[in-house]
């Protein structure tokens, strides 16, 4: 489904800044339109009225793509089941069976434009029952992935069936015998896909695991505030509007997601300013195992909450610079410290001039 946005500008340069922008975080497809609105030929005056249309890609991260085969064919025979790892102003996309990453920019995705097998919201939680790693660590984009071979079954089978997958992964240096994980399920998905019908032959995998979920070790946590916050202008909401409940329910909901992705993901991180929550406070009684291998934002990474209110303010400050008192320990006297003033040659500046001597002329004449 479709979903646009309209957004009016003063000014036309305002407009451009922000097609710009929205230019270097996603990529997209612009055009710009203008009409007359009124004019004077006497004055030989023209008021337009400017539009830019900005198409943006719809593919986002962790999606399950399938290549159509003209592009796969251009990166080189590259998947064609792929996922998307990162998106900016290209898309970066990875075989998870081979562990091969290429890039797509802006004009390469429009040429032959696709999209998503499937999204993040069809995920399905799954647990480890075996892993056996097929290759060692690999560094990819600054990420860490190893190939193996793992045994996995739905979580919602349990009690159930006893339907156990065999997948190749590229998580095997996250997950561990007994660890839960984040998938596509492909086994019992309806997929009406235009680009799948292209590939003759093809044979898709029951499962492709996306991410390790860290779920049930949360709902530990549930409820204690986080020992880092984020910052955002105050809005106002009409609560009077029909479904503002359920609004205000999925927002939470997606909002809680974007956390738990700052926290596993130290690259959506870059651009962010995250600052010290004062109320969070570690118990000292909690246990040790509470939390563990959870994700977090390193202490380094967190700003200082400043307070600038008046009650920080001295009332009785008149504005001028003081310097701040020192204990008298800390106070430097000469008298006690002679090895500062010893052999230390004296140095006077004076603004007087010194006086010229003129200099006396020299006869170059020959005598005679």
């Amino acid at each position: 489904m479709d979903h646009e946005i309209d957004f009016f500008f003063n000014k036309r340069s305002h407009g451009l800044k922000f097609v710009e922008f929205v230019g270097k975080v996603a990529p997209v497809r612009s055009r710009s339109d203008k009409q007359l609105v009124s004019h004077d030929s006497k004055s030989n005056n023209y008021n337009y009225k400017f539009t830019f249309s900005v198409e943006i890609s719809p593919i986002c991260r962790e999606d399950l793509i399938c290549l159509p085969p003209k592009v796969a064919a251009g990166l080189g025979n590259f998947g064609p089941l792929v996922i998307c790892i990162k998106v900016s102003n290209s898309i970066a996309l990875l075989d998870p069976f081979t562990l091969r990453q290429s890039f797509l920019d802006a004009e390469q995705y429009w040429r032959s434009s696709f999209k998503a097998l499937l999204s993040s919201r069809q995920l399905v939680e799954y647990i480890v029952l075996d892993v056996e790693p097929v290759s060692g660590e690999v560094n990819i984009g600054g990420l860490k992935y190893v190939l193996a071979d793992a045994q996995v079954a739905r979580v919602s089978d349990f009690g159930k069936n006893d339907t156990i997958f065999n997948v190749r992964t590229h998580l095997g240096h996250l997950l561990n015998l007994g660890d839960y994980a984040l998938g596509y399920d492909l086994y019992g998905a309806n997929n009406n896909d235009i680009e799948l019908d292209k590939y003759k032959g093809l044979v898709l995998p029951d499962v492709v695991l996306i991410k390790k979920s860290y779920e049930e070790k949360r709902q530990r946590k549930k409820g204690k505030p986080r020992s880092w916050k984020l910052k955002s202008l105050n809005m106002e909401v009409d609560n009077s509007a029909r479904g503002v409940r359920d609004n205000a329910e999925k927002m939470d909901t997606e909002y809680e997601q974007f956390l738990r992705d700052l926290e596993e993901n130290p690259d959506l991180r870059f651009n962010l300013s995250l600052y010290r929550n004062k109320e969070y406070q570690p118990s000292e009684m909690a246990s040790m195992t509470d939390g563990e291998d959870l994700p977090s934002v390193p202490l380094d990474e967190l700003l200082a909450d400043l307070d600038f209110s008046d009650e920080n303010v001295d009332d009785h400050d008149d504005g001028r610079d003081r310097q701040p008192d020192l204990p008298n320990d800390r106070r430097t006297d000469l008298r006690d410290k002679p090895d500062l003033c010893r052999d230390q040659p004296a140095t006077i500046a004076t603004n007087q001039r010194q006086p010229t001597i003129p200099a006396t002329p020299r006869d170059t004449t020959n005598p005679t």
